[in-house]
């Protein structure tokens, strides 16, 4: 089936690029994808297909600044434009298709999913939370790895230059070990290398509140990472996996495998964990 495109407004104006995946017949669910930093939804086309396939509509955008979508390249104009933004997708699905609603981000997607969820948490959340029926982590940004070095760096250009975008310092290279992806990859036009310090400190920030909430996770969740990664720190998803209630969280880490683990030689034993967990959800 191919994806069909549509365009979305966020609170403030700024146009969202939209994907759409439709099964044959009637959706056993709707996956709604948040893709990570310097991508697009595009990339998840085989995903997209696959899935659509197992009878899931899946559904996904272009984060702002990033891909078809608009906005600075890797900017964000408050701290919490991103969530913001996921509310407003979340609305949209509600509002087109009953049914459960899962949510399955990939890297700096998936610390957005994750700290969009972990905001219900709160005694009063923000109100851009909305309630989902299940959450799916691959390869989340929970520990950006970052050095005191560069920790230092943000917290100076953190309030001196919030909105200068510079590179992210991630390699292609690092993103697979299939040489088809990461051609792919460096020849897409709609990829960029670019952040702000105020997206990064979301990134740093989301995460450790993140962690900070794990022991009381109570949505259904599936956190898959890879033990290679060098765009993320696995430790961050092994902080998680250790303190989340584990009838609550299943978790895996496929140890030989780079960052985008459904773009691995092994996609395949990746997809089978993510298909058998959808399909008890599907089951509830």
């Amino acid at each position: 089936m191919h994806p069909t495109s549509s365009r979305l407004s966020t609170a403030e104006g700024v146009q969202l690029h939209r994907c759409d995946w439709p099964p044959d017949g009637a959706a056993r669910g709707t996956l709604l994808v948040v893709h990570g930093l310097g991508e697009h939804i595009g990339r998840y086309d085989a995903l997209g297909r696959r899935l659509s396939a197992a009878g899931w509509h899946v559904t996904g955008f272009d984060q702002r600044g990033h891909g078809q979508s608009e906005g600075a390249r890797g900017a964000i104009a408050r701290s919490d434009a991103l969530l913001q933004d996921l509310s407003r997708v979340i609305d949209a699905v509600r509002k087109e298709r009953d049914g459960s609603l899962i949510t399955l981000g990939h890297s700096m997607g998936g610390l957005t999913a994750a700290r969009f969820v972990a905001e219900g948490l709160q005694a009063s959340p923000a109100a851009w939370h909305r309630a989902v029926d299940g959450l799916v982590l691959s390869s989340p940004a929970l520990d950006t790895g970052m050095s005191a070095t560069q920790r230092a760096l943000l917290a100076v250009l953190g309030p001196l230059a919030p909105g200068l975008a510079v590179s992210n310092g991630l390699r292609p290279a690092w993103i697979s070990r299939d040489p088809a992806v990461v051609a792919a990859y460096v020849a897409d036009p709609l990829v960029h290398d670019r952040i702000t310090p105020r997206l990064a400190r979301f990134i740093v920030d989301g995460g450790a509140a993140t962690l900070a909430l794990a022991a009381r996770w109570s949505l259904p969740t599936l956190l898959l990472w890879a033990g290679r990664d060098r765009c993320v720190a696995p430790a961050g998803s092994q902080a998680f996996a250790d303190a989340a209630p584990p009838g609550v969280v299943q978790s895996q880490c496929f140890e030989p495998l780079f960052h985008e683990i459904f773009n691995e030689p092994e996609r395949d034993a990746v997809f089978a964990v993510l298909e058998s967990w959808l399909a008890r959800r599907a089951g509830q």
